[in-house]
């Protein structure tokens, strides 16, 4: 754990400039729009240790799969979101100075991200200049990104500034396989009122696109302005004055357009042309004013308030402010990455992060649409799905553990092809979709072809042992990704069997045209019974330190290890990921994050509180929750089992896990699928909010460090805002029609 940035409800700010902690600072002022996003790397030149990155929500490229033996099956590739053209590069020169802040005595330093308006803003005083940087990616206009600098004299004398800034395409990613750069120059100009460069993809032999990326640069302020252009940059060089008294304003404003919206060169390139002109019309203050709002918006509708605690409060405004720069369902091609746009780490790709956790939020506060287009998403990739699944010797659809365009690209061999729990997810997404809205349309029509495919995919993937008779699954890895190849992880066939069951159960919903697709036989909707009827899901009794209890065994072999609870381990060997072997890992007990617990976490009224109480008090001590998304999963069941204590300080390890740096890692990027945690333990865990038969239920209790919290949710087209305190809890209807709601146990009546 490790905290840089000040706590304040909505700033995260640092005064400290140490190069040690350079990356860490980067990834925590991360800043999108969706479309595209950056780290908080500096603008001018920084000689020491940093990782300046940018990307484009959509691009990527297709790199070569790297690995020492092949097999049957491997990805051909590893699909990942590349570095983009570094379109705020600077080079500033004071009195002939040049700024670089891992050299310079510098002094008044602060960085602060305003998570309120969605700005990152940065000051020093270095060579007697005051500077004042504020930079934004508009959410207005969304393929603006704005630099504002704002220069002073601190010495009371005049200070001559020269000003390079650049638009770079010689950029690299830091976790190229063969260490080679993605982008090729096709075409690069300066203009009279702006420079531009054109790139692209290089070449690929797997038939994934070329993505073409045009930036273009427009300056506002500075004198003695001219223009150069090198092998793969463009430069706009100005100098500026910077009196003995007052201010002097300078702007740069960048517009990036990609192929994925015009299908040639010309139109890419004369577009963002045509938008650089428009945009010259407004003034900054129009730009930030327009940018300010939408995020004040944004905060209207899905703001979580907390009082008493100023480091909570910060953590879940942190997180969803993060989530909400990299998505906001405004692009139906578009997914979420587990960084974002903050880190290289994951590739930028879809996992199934967003239906296990992304799609429960953004069905609490956004508009049931931006559900839709995320399962869309699936549907849209079914070809790819069924692809895996053939790849496998498999029938039906495995969707990928990682991927762009549905194609399996991860290459991991014990996390690509025995993770496959996350098949079952995407279900699930469809369940929690249609109980949470009510709409069955979807399940009905495009859902069904997912849903049942899947089914497909596990009824061929079982086998049966005539020894016991039952069906199981063999060599897989559950979501406890500290065990490979195991045996009838509890998890994996739990849900398996739980696919197969709700498909039975709903196939008489399904329209007639999308039967005639699926073209099921009797004998196969008999096999997916049977299968339910006979999933083989280990049990036993156990004797603990505190009883005996009976469990649902994590997989065949689980309690022949040592089961000595992490608690009564050296803690310097944590995280174990950072200081042990993978071999001792895979032998140990320690599990990364929930695994058969996970099963009650998306089915809590599956399971009686004896069966949730005996398994989370078995797995939990054995638990390092070093998988961001842990924290949250156990907070929730802690709270739905009364575990008060467990439960805040779950949420807190899920509200600060970037913000604090647990376990180590946010230097590479922000665990951004994973900040739907710190939500999702207030809601569905301190506030109890769960869908029973088409009716909401709400069974709030209050922290007890904290005085108060209150949040809105979006449920079958009302708006509810829910508020807890040390009164009681309160539930008032913000817009829709009278609504009927369990709260503690009581119907009651909300009326506008």
């Amino acid at each position: 754990m490790k905290r840089i940035f000040e706590v304040n409800p909505w700033t995260v700010t640092s005064r400290d400039l140490n190069p040690k902690d350079k990356r860490l600072q980067e990834s925590i002022t991360s800043l999108g729009n969706e479309y595209m996003g950056m780290r908080g790397m500096f603008e001018e030149v920084y000689s020491g240790d940093t990782h300046q990155g940018i990307y484009i929500g959509g691009v990527w490229f297709p790199d070569k799969t790297r690995v020492g033996w092949w097999k049957n099956g491997y990805p051909l590739y590893f699909g990942k979101a590349i570095n983009a053209l570094n379109y705020v590069k600077a080079d500033i020169h004071v009195d002939g100075n040049q700024v670089d802040l891992a050299k310079n005595d510098v002094t008044d330093f602060e960085i602060s991200l305003d998570m309120k308006v969605g700005v990152l803003k940065r000051t020093f005083t270095v060579f007697g200049v005051t500077f004042k940087i504020t930079r934004l990616v508009s959410t207005v206009i969304k393929e603006l990104a704005d630099i504002h600098y704002e220069f002073s004299s601190s010495d009371g004398q005049k200070h001559q500034i020269h000003f390079d800034a650049s638009i770079d395409a010689d950029v690299v990613n830091e976790d190229s396989n063969y260490d080679e750069k993605f982008w090729q120059i096709l075409d690069a100009g300066n203009e009279v009122d702006s420079s531009f460069i054109a790139t692209q993809t290089i070449a690929n032999t797997f038939g994934v696109p070329q993505f073409t990326v045009v930036a273009r640069q427009s300056f506002f302020g500075g004198e003695n302005h001219h223009m150069t252009r090198s092998e793969k940059e463009v430069t706009d060089t100005f100098d500026i004055e910077v009196p003995k008294q007052g201010l002097v304003n300078f702007e740069k404003r960048v517009i990036v357009i990609t192929s994925r919206d015009y299908d040639t060169l010309a139109k890419v390139i004369d577009t963002g042309k045509k938008l650089t002109e428009n945009i010259a019309k407004k003034s900054y203050a129009d730009i930030y004013n327009a940018h300010a709002q939408e995020w004040a918006n944004r905060w209207e509708k899905a703001d979580v308030q907390i009082e008493g605690d100023d480091a909570a409060q910060q953590g879940i405004r942190f997180n969803l402010f993060q989530l909400f720069s990299t998505y906001y369902g405004n692009d139906p091609r578009l997914n979420i990455g587990p960084k974002g746009f903050t880190g290289e780490k994951y590739g930028g790709a879809t996992y199934w992060d967003t239906e296990a956790f992304a799609i429960p939020v953004y069905l609490g506060v956004s508009d049931p649409s931006v559900t839709r287009s995320l399962l869309q998403y699936r549907f849209d990739q079914l070809d790819g799905a069924f692809h895996n699944a053939k790849e496998q010797g498999l029938k039906g659809a495995l969707y990928p553990m990682v991927t762009f365009d549905g194609i399996e690209s991860h290459n991991e061999w014990e996390i690509t092809f025995e993770e496959i729990h996350r098949n079952s997810t995407i279900a699930y997404a469809i369940y929690n979709y249609t109980n949470i809205t009510g709409d069955h349309s979807w399940l009905a029509g495009d859902g069904a072809q997912v849903l049942y495919n899947i089914a497909r995919f596990w009824a061929d993937r079982v086998h049966y042992s005539a020894r016991n008779d039952k069906y199981m699954i063999h060599g897989v890895t559950g979501p406890n990704e500290y065990e490979n190849n195991v045996n009838n992880n509890f998890y994996t066939n739990w849900m398996a069997k739980w696919v197969l069951q709700y498909s039975l159960v709903h196939y008489a919903e399904i329209n007639d045209n999308e039967k005639v697709k699926l073209a099921l036989t009797t004998d196969e909707l008999a096999k997916w019974q049977e299968i339910v009827d006979k999933m083989y899901l280990p049990e036993a009794d156990v004797e603990t330190k505190t009883g005996k209890k009976h469990i649902f065994v994590q997989h065949d072999t689980f309690l022949d290890k040592d089961l000595t609870p992490i608690a009564e381990m050296p803690q310097d060997i944590r995280p174990i990921n950072q200081n042990w072997s993978w071999d001792r890992i895979l032998r140990s007990p320690y599990i990364k994050q929930s695994d058969t617990l996970h099963a009650m976490f998306y089915f809590p009224d599956a399971f009686t509180e004896a069966e949730k109480r005996h398994n989370f008090e078995f797995y939990e001590p054995l638990t390092v929750h070093e998988s961001s998304l842990s924290p949250s999963v156990h907070s929730i069941l802690a709270s739905d089992l009364q575990m008060e204590e467990k439960a805040v300080e779950m949420y807190e390890r899920a509200a600060r896990l970037d913000l604090d740096n647990y376990n180590n890692d946010t230097s590479d990027g922000l665990h951004i699928t994973a900040m739907t945690g710190s939500w999702l333990a207030i809601v569905q865990g301190f506030a109890g909010m769960r869908v029973r038969d088409d009716k909401l239920h709400l069974k709030p209790f209050l922290p007890k460090n904290w005085t108060k919290y209150a949040f809105r949710l979006v449920f079958r087209n009302h708006v509810l805002e829910v508020s807890v305190d040390g009164q009681g809890s309160h539930v008032d209807l913000i817009s829709g029609e009278p609504l009927v709601i369990d709260l503690l146990d009581q119907d009651i009546t909300l009326i506008k």
